[in-house]
């Protein structure tokens, strides 16, 4: 009989909820196996099995909070006795609680007959085939996984697969009983969701930069034509060489480290009354996911070439998707960039990721009329925008920074020659 533990949390980390089961006393397990996850306030933790056996018995259920090395349960000999969980679970909500999670109720306002919300939560739960993404999606949306046609290569559910599903139950006329969807009953009701342990430290994070740091952002336009035009002319070759897309981001890190360069304290960080000059520059890239804004790092951007960094950046954003990103990842960085251009905004004040001093915000890209040795002309410009602790960094500083992101992105030689 060995038992099953909590993965050694960091420093930084005191405790986790217990997301999922992917086992249920009596499955067979295998070492190696992931038959459990952990949410921390920063990453969810995999929980493998150190040996081949039966799940004998589980000492945590889905929701409680651990420690570090604390027991979870035991596996053990195929023969041994496996034992239940110790609690059940909750009961479905009513159909007519507006707290619940859901809502039996057409598109029409008619009543249809609804599965049991709570079973198909319980049926993705222990379903061992779904990936954290796939099971939140199917979840949250109540569907049944027997249900989804599977288009993986073991056959499989795919996320593609689940969220095509839940817009085929959107898109099903109101005559057809459909599963329940997200929003609560009734013309007024409101749904109460605790957070997850990753939004509260998000939000922890951001209120605590916003009362302890002076923040000031400048903003600045980038005409995008010359990065357009070397990405169009050598799109085909890059790909063929290094097997990876060049995009808008790699130019960005590669801009933003050598003005890093020019100004270091950008690249510095406050501690007490001292500040402290970092002597290397990791970039964090902000990275959406479906548990939140996470920040995985670029180590040591001077020494990467644009193929290195978007192969990086291409790591970090299918770990993430996966809920893969490790502390590691994310531990440290001096300087971070977020691309809010992705989804469409225009200008905002991005939030500096504390110790750090300074953020760079992306924009979208939009054709708009500028003037040009006295002519007006049409080009892709984007708004760029630098947020900064006043404490240490001077309007000048900041200035000038931005700037110099902006004459290297419209000259992108800059880059190479380092001018």
């Amino acid at each position: 009989m060995a038992e099953i533990k909590v993965p050694v949390f960091s420093e930084s980390v005191s405790e986790g909820t217990l997301l999922t089961w992917h086992k249920k006393p009596g499955d067979e397990v295998k070492r190696g196996e992931v038959i459990a996850e952990i949410e921390t306030d920063k990453v969810v933790l995999e929980v493998t099995a150190q040996q081949d056996g039966v799940l004998q018995s589980i000492a945590k259920n889905e929701g409680d909070t651990v420690l570090s090395e604390e027991v979870l349960g035991t596996v053990g000999d195929a023969g041994a006795a496996a034992q239940a969980a110790p609690a059940t679970p909750a009961p479905a909500t009513a159909p007519d609680q507006a707290s619940g999670p859901v809502a039996n109720e057409t598109s029409a306002g008619g009543t249809a007959t609804q599965p049991d919300s709570a079973n198909l939560g319980n049926e993705a739960t222990r379903r061992d085939d779904l990936s954290p993404a796939v099971r939140r999606v199917v979840t949250e949306n109540n569907l049944d996984p027997s249900q989804i046609p599977a288009t993986g290569p073991k056959g499989n559910i795919t996320k593609a697969d689940a969220v095509g599903a839940v817009a085929t139950a959107q898109a099903t006329p109101s005559t057809v009983a459909q599963p329940a969807t997200t929003q609560p009953s009734g013309p007024r009701a409101e749904q109460r969701v605790p957070m997850t342990r990753i939004r509260q430290r998000i939000a922890e994070r951001l209120k605590e930069v916003q009362n302890t740091a002076a923040l000031l952002t400048t903003f600045n336009e980038v005409n995008m034509k010359p990065a357009m035009d070397l990405r169009k002319k050598y799109q085909d070759q890059f790909v063929a060489k290094h097997g990876v897309k060049l995009g808008f981001m790699s130019l960005f890190v590669r801009a933003a480290t050598e003005a890093l360069k020019q100004f270091p304290v950008v690249n510095a960080s406050v501690e007490g009354k001292d500040i402290i000059y970092h002597g290397y520059y990791d970039i964090g890239i902000a990275v959406a996911s479906d548990r939140g804004l996470v920040v995985p790092i670029l180590r040591d951007t001077d020494g990467m070439g644009l193929a290195t960094i978007e192969k990086e950046i291409a790591g970090f954003a299918q770990k993430a998707k996966g809920g893969k990103l490790t502390l590691e990842d994310m531990s440290g960085g001096t300087f971070s960039i977020t691309n809010g251009g992705t989804f469409g905004s225009m200008m905002s004040t991005p939030i500096i990721n504390a110790p750090q001093s300074a953020i760079l915000g992306m924009h979208n890209i939009i054709e708009r009329p500028v003037a040009e040795n006295g002519q007006v002309v049409i080009r892709p410009m984007m708004y760029v925008a630098l947020s900064y602790d006043h404490r240490i960094i001077d309007g000048r500083e900041a200035v000038l920074f931005l700037v110099a992101i902006k004459n290297a992105l419209e000259d992108p030689a800059r880059m190479l020659l380092e001018v």
